[in-house]
């Protein structure tokens, strides 16, 4: 296998998605180094040679390595993919940032909005790393598991230079994965963030039981607000129609391998919020998205009514059918409205 930096990769967050990616990158070719804040998961997973907190029973190629020094290990190789949570984005970005290489390509794989503030994560990144940056974003429907275990998987990368999305493409492409390229960096970006806030939404029905076709109709109309709000903020249509939009919301909505899912399945089911969340024991990204998507659909006057009901649901304690009976009463509009 290869040992040089430029056939390197970083990958900065040791979850089941950085994990998942890491081995993807080796069967590719490239050798993966993990880094995550938390220095004894880390020694745990090198002694294991898996991560049997998150993907059990899936051990580590050869070339998948894990380091705990954040410096050195960006210091070590002009090639870095982010596959931390949202929350932690920012921390991240900024600590690398002063010891990245000129010539690095920077590319990250979370799915989310930036807590608190709503921004996208290219506008973080560009912020941090400033204009002259190789910025790109990974985004389709690809759950951890599969993905570590090289199952037939399509993703989309998203860069505003051409050049750079090749490149990041390049190091996801293998014999089971196939790779678009995409220009519309906002659309890619929304797309895999407000999906998991409808996946609650599809979770929550089929926790109170109301089948087949009241998740096939969620899902229709998820889709509509996620391309209403994501045109609105800069991304173009036709994305939301593609992997990152459409594939990743019917993946996410219909598979109980979603974390987002199964927390609605959970308060569907009438369970308590921290009981769920205990459960699934990891990041559920769509509980923040939901509360950005709540400011920024009113800021920008964009009427999301199942995001809405969702965070009623999770900040403001409403009960989930009391949730569905309020999208049931809603007045009676065109289908293309």
């Amino acid at each position: 296998m290869h040992s040089d930096s430029t056939r390197t990769i970083a990958v900065l967050g040791a979850g089941s998605w950085g994990t998942a990616l890491g081995i993807m990158l080796v069967r590719n070719g490239y050798a993966a180094r993990l880094w995550d804040v938390d220095a004894a998961r880390l020694a745990r997973m090198e002694h294991e040679r898996e991560n049997a907190l998150f993907l059990p029973g899936i051990k580590f190629p050869p070339n998948v390595s894990t380091c705990d020094d954040l410096v050195a290990l960006v210091k070590s190789t002009s090639n870095i993919l982010i596959a931390v949570p949202s929350h932690a984005f920012r921390a991240t970005v900024a600590a690398m940032a002063p010891h990245l290489a000129r010539a690095a390509v920077v590319a990250w794989a979370t799915k989310g909005l930036e807590p608190g503030t709503g921004r996208l994560l290219s506008d973080v990144t560009r912020e941090i790393f400033g204009q002259a940056a190789a910025l790109a974003v990974i985004s389709g429907p690809s759950f951890a598991r599969e993905v570590a275990l090289g199952l037939p998987t399509a993703f989309t990368v998203a860069s505003e230079k051409t050049s750079t999305a090749e490149a990041v493409a390049a190091w996801l492409r293998g014999e089971r994965t196939r790779v678009y390229v995409n220009s519309d960096v906002a659309g890619v970006q929304l797309g895999g963030a407000i999906k998991n806030v409808i996946a609650i939404a599809a979770g929550i029905s089929d926790g109170l039981g109301f089948g087949a076709n009241a998740r096939a109709a969620l899902i229709t109309r998820g889709l509509a607000e996620l391309t209403r709000l994501g045109v609105a903020m800069g991304g173009k249509k036709e994305t939301f129609m593609g992997l990152t939009g459409a594939g990743d919301l019917i993946l996410t909505c219909t598979d109980n391998l979603s974390r987002n899912r199964r927390l609605g399945l959970g308060l569907g089911q009438g369970r308590k919020f921290g009981d769920v969340m205990s459960e699934i024991g990891q990041e559920v990204e769509g509980v923040a998205t939901a509360r950005e998507l709540h400011q920024l659909a009113s800021r920008l006057k964009v009427e999301m009514p199942i995001t809405e009901q969702v965070y009623c649901v999770l900040f403001e304690n409403l009960p989930p059918q009391a949730a569905v009976e309020a999208l049931l009463k809603r007045e009676p509009r065109a289908e293309d409205g």
